[in-house]
């Protein structure tokens, strides 16, 4: 993980009411909740990622002399303000969720708190981390879904919106599920898997087709992925491969990691034909791989169609989130603690927009999980100070249609809280010990406990994300007493 200094990655005005409250002293502790309100992708669930970047982000907040001089030639801070941010170090309170743990709406993803100052100054930075890997994670887990346990290459730096994007993304997709990435800097960070073949402009540098296969698979006999649509794809390439492959076959190379991979053309058709002629030359085990503008759509239909691929690279449309750009995380103001009161009170935003209104507290989530079957059978959220156990029924109700009410028996249910402490006081408290690859594993086991209902591309099944009885009351009360003081 690079240690750089994100502190100024922040919008103008989180600085301005820093500002605010120091030129207005307060000793106001809050508690901000990051979440988002709507699936990714019209999906049925997220991945939650980002959080190894938080905490690197938290750990090196302070204002560089250069910061400050920075601000000062802004001419709207004040010089006693700035020689508090030169001082300026977080001592608050965080929660979150781990990597690669499938998350749903309205649930906190993070819980900051902290005085208002400190909580206000990471907003920005946190939503920013969050949002771009949650996102692209979750893309990612819906294309590898896709293809049914094929191998999915992350291939999309070159058209990613910026080099952190390409490289927090690429690692973002190796824990929605992705095999490996083309990014070679992501590899050597995070020590994930870097794979790729060759390029057209390979092939189009050597007198023939063949020339060319020849000599790249002379070059990696152990990893020979021939590219054959440059020219013609089961007039040249396809043919061409296979007389490389049956000279390495016949000069004692032992075939392994050795295929073809197509770039454009109807895939489905090509791949039938190719694979045909594989087979027919003594090679039925070679890797078919595809890429070519691919999504989760377009893989779900090839398979439909009997493609006989195994391998697909995606790029664009997985890096960039093709068709939804963005994630849509927030984060709310939900309970403030004065100086002298031991109690948080809890804070409500309202709208027009019913699921818009946040939930209020300081809370906590339960995952409750059905004991045969290990599957979701839905997330609680409740206040911090309540505790559930398996010995007890729970019931559960929708938090904006009431009457959608269930009873989950004692004995046949599991829980787990699904938020860890990540900072206390300060100081991190939470370093999870898993490599980018063991939380991709940790993130496929997530993904299996999820029904198949939900996991669907088209019109999921959307998990049950419900309050308890106690912060549903505290959330109604709010909502009556705003009610009352908007009629006055």
């Amino acid at each position: 993980m690079r240690a750089t200094n994100l502190t100024l990655l922040t919008d103008l005005y989180e600085l301005t009411m820093m500002q605010g409250y120091f030129k207005n002293p307060t000793d106001q502790v809050v508690i901000f909740d990051a979440f988002y309100r709507t699936n990714p992708c019209d999906g049925g669930y997220a991945v939650c990622c980002g959080l190894s970047q938080v905490i690197e982000y938290v750990k090196g907040l302070h204002f560089k002399y250069e910061d400050i001089e920075y601000l000062r030639g802004l001419h709207i801070f004040e010089e006693d303000f700035l020689e508090y941010l030169a001082g300026f170090h977080f001592t608050g309170d965080i929660w979150g969720i781990p990597e690669g743990t499938v998350i749903f709406p309205r649930e906190p993803m993070l819980k900051v708190v902290a005085p208002i100052m400190q909580a206000q100054l990471v907003e920005t930075a946190v939503l920013n981390m969050l949002n771009h890997q949650s996102l692209i994670a979750t893309k990612a887990a819906r294309v590898c879904y896709a293809a049914k346990g094929d191998g999915v290459m992350e291939f999309g730096l070159r058209r990613a919106q910026g080099p952190d994007a390409g490289l927090y993304g690429a690692r973002a997709a190796v824990i929605g599920g992705c095999v490996g990435t083309s990014n070679v800097l992501c590899g050597k960070m995070f020590d994930v898997p870097v794979l790729g073949t060759h390029a057209h402009s390979w092939i189009m540098s050597f007198p023939s087709e063949y020339e060319a296969f020849k000599a790249y698979a002379e070059m990696y006999p152990n990893a020979c992925t021939l590219l054959v649509d440059t020219y013609d794809t089961l007039n040249s390439g396809v043919p061409n491969a296979i007389k490389v492959f049956q000279e390495m076959k016949e000069s004692g190379v032992k075939l392994t990691k050795y295929g073809i991979r197509m770039d454009s053309g109807d895939l489905a058709y090509l791949s039938k034909k190719a694979y045909k002629m594989l087979c027919d030359a003594g090679f039925p085990d070679a890797i078919i791989s595809a890429s070519s503008d691919l999504d989760e759509y377009l893989i779900d239909s090839l398979k439909q169609q009997g493609a006989m691929i195994n391998s697909w690279g995606v790029g664009t449309n997985l890096i960039t989130s093709q068709g939804n750009p963005a994630f849509g995380g927030v984060y709310k103001l939900a309970a403030i603690k004065n100086a002298g009161e031991k109690e948080f009170t809890p804070k409500i935003k309202l709208s027009e927009n019913t699921e818009k209104i946040t939930n209020p507290g300081n809370k906590k989530i339960y995952r409750i999980y059905d004991k045969e079957s290990g599957k979701i059978r839905a997330d609680l959220i409740c206040l911090e100070e309540e505790n559930y156990t398996e010995d007890q029924d729970i019931i559960l109700f929708d938090p904006i249609e009431t009457w959608k009410k269930t009873k989950i028996h004692a004995g046949t249910f599991t829980l787990r809280e699904i938020m860890v402490q990540v900072f206390k006081n300060g100081e991190c408290v939470y370093n999870d010990p898993a490599t980018t690859m063991e939380i991709r594993d940790r993130c496929l086991k997530e993904q299996a406990t999820m029904w198949d209902e939900t996991r669907r591309l088209v019109n999921p099944h959307q998990m049950y994300v419900d309050l308890s009885d106690k912060l549903y009351a505290i959330k109604s009360k709010l909502l009556e007493e705003m009610s009352w003081n908007s009629l006055k």
